[in-house]
């Protein structure tokens, strides 16, 4: 053991503007931060999960959109060393045994999808292959602006979750 605060402690103990940051990594929503760093202390995860969830709820499409401005392409490989980059490369890891065929036409999708709404297709991608990945592009570019909104906040807020059982297990 190193001594440190570990888990909710390491995140309860943080100044508001550091815990605003590190949850930037979870959800790059400023407000939705802002609002889960105001939330503590919390007793144990899932009060944090709680306080996540009810400012995500809280949060108009404006917060989503800044949020999927911090999400890259699927099949694209972040180059940052940022915490953020690095989860985005392991999440997306189905994609990087994929054939030129299949990462050609995710490229592709990501253009149509991007022309036809406006935003990158968001989708928690952890444990799909890239196939699996492509499908759901294709059959999502069939949706209204309505029901794609809809999906993308639900996406979102998947990769939320996940990031924050990450950002836990911090080194």
């Amino acid at each position: 053991m190193t001594g440190r605060p570990q888990g909710l402690e390491w995140l309860n103990e943080l100044s508001e503007q550091d815990a605003e940051q590190e949850l930037m990594s979870c959800c790059g929503s400023k407000a939705w931060a802002a609002a889960v760093a105001a939330a503590r202390p919390f007793e144990d995860e899932a009060a944090l999960t709680r306080a996540a969830d009810s400012a995500f709820s809280d949060l108009g499409w404006r917060g989503v959109e800044e949020a999927l401005a911090h999400h890259p392409r699927i099949g694209d490989r972040p180059k940052g060393v940022d915490r953020p980059s690095a989860w985005s490369r392991a999440e997306q890891s189905g994609v990087i045994d994929s054939d030129g065929e299949v990462a050609g036409a995710l490229h592709e999708g990501n253009l149509a999808y991007e022309r036809r709404f406006g935003r990158v297709f968001l989708i928690c991608a952890t444990g799909l292959p890239a196939e699996e990945l492509l499908s759901a592009l294709r059959e999502r570019l069939g949706n209204d602006d309505a029901t794609e909104r809809g999906i993308v906040r639900a996406e979102l807020l998947k990769i939320t979750h996940l990031r924050l059982t990450k950002l836990l297990e911090r080194p």
